[in-house]
């Protein structure tokens, strides 16, 4: 397959800075890696929040070129690459240069093959989302950012946790929404959800038992929960995580259970409990400590995809390729996105 000796990216050129589209190098693949061609690009929370606040300190030198999953076809193989063919329908997988360019390299042990059911622009909305979900549910211990449930898809763990019930802020977030799948195909019950009111039937089309209006004030959304179950919450998974709903998530938590968050604790010392645990996950499959949990994933995702057991996040596509990245993050960044994932096709640059 012929491949350009150079493609066009979307580069932040200094921390915080403005985006400019360039030319930069294709890369070779090296050894267990696949070389893909770009059909879709997702746009994520964390791409707005490392361009505006240099969040976390994650970029490490500039010019920068971010994203963080992609959709595509394999064009080059490694050395060692088994898994893929050059033309394989490729997706699910975060790249250490970023993905807002039109070529990117990925390790094959972390990517998949893309189902016949599932288009690019579904396919980019998918890694990033579900693994943030997969760390916080079922990766082990405080470290890996998880309470080590056992995946729906080991032996074992399909339906294991029925009759327990689970709380998820932000059900219509993508985070949420696979929250919301993963928590079904585990066997919680009820699984209780906050989200939009135009959001209800999607989120209880996947899985959720119970919708909270997100806007209702702590009070109420609390008073809600103990009419819907009186059992003990053990885990409460924030998708949104924002002060005010973490807050609430942690008043929620029963006593010897514990809070996921998507972003740092908000949660002064003096007001939690050492009973209640929280934690802060990472939904990164590059962090060592979560290698083997996204391989095992990306083992089984194709079928979960293929089957229907799990659902991509329904799509906007932006027109304009890279140029309406810029755009599209800031309607992000002012909360202007919901129940939805925003896409485009970098080789319409």
């Amino acid at each position: 397959m012929s491949i350009p000796s150079e493609q066009k990216a979307l580069i932040l050129k200094t921390e915080r800075g403005d985006f400019t589209i360039g030319p930069y190098a294709i890369d070779e693949p090296g050894p267990g890696e696949v070389l893909v061609r770009i059909e879709a690009t997702a746009l994520n929370p964390i791409d707005w929040k490392v361009k505006a606040t240099a969040y976390l300190d994650i970029i490490k030198e500039h010019p920068a070129i971010l994203g963080t999953v992609a959709a595509g076809v394999v064009v080059a193989l490694g050395v060692g690459v088994t898994k893929f063919a050059v033309g394989d329908k490729q997706g699910f997988f975060t790249n250490r240069l970023g993905t807002f360019k039109q070529y990117t390299l990925i390790a094959a042990e972390i990517a998949a093959k893309i189902p016949d059911n599932v288009t690019f622009d579904q396919a980019a909305t998918v890694p990033l989302g579900i693994f943030t979900s997969v760390v916080g549910l079922y990766a082990h211990g405080w470290e890996c950012g998880g309470v080590g449930l056992t995946p729906p898809w080991k032996p074992g763990g399909r339906g294991k946790y029925v009759g327990q019930p689970v709380v998820i802020f932000g059900g219509s977030s993508s985070v949420g929404q696979y929250t919301i799948q993963l928590a079904r195909l585990s066997g919680f019950s009820p699984i209780i959800t906050t989200a939009s009111p135009h959001n209800n039937d999607r989120v209880k089309a996947l899985g959720a038992t119970h919708t909270i209006d997100r806007h209702h004030p702590p009070s109420e959304i609390i008073a809600e929960v103990k009419k819907i179950t009186s059992g003990p919450i053990q885990i409460v998974y924030d998708a949104t995580s924002l002060e005010s709903t973490q807050k609430t998530a942690y008043e929620i938590v029963a006593p010897g259970g514990t809070l996921i968050l998507v972003l740092p604790s908000l949660i002064p010392k003096e007001k939690t409990s050492p009973d209640k645990k929280i934690i802060f996950t990472y939904g990164t499959v590059h962090a060592p400590e979560n290698r083997a949990l996204g391989i095992s994933l990306y083992q089984n995702i194709t079928r979960l995809l293929a089957s229907g057991d799990i659902k991509p996040d329904p799509v906007e596509v932006l027109p304009g390729g890279l140029a309406a990245i810029p755009e599209g993050l800031e309607r992000m960044k002012r909360d202007l996105v919901s129940g939805k994932k925003l896409v485009v096709h970098p080789q319409e640059t």
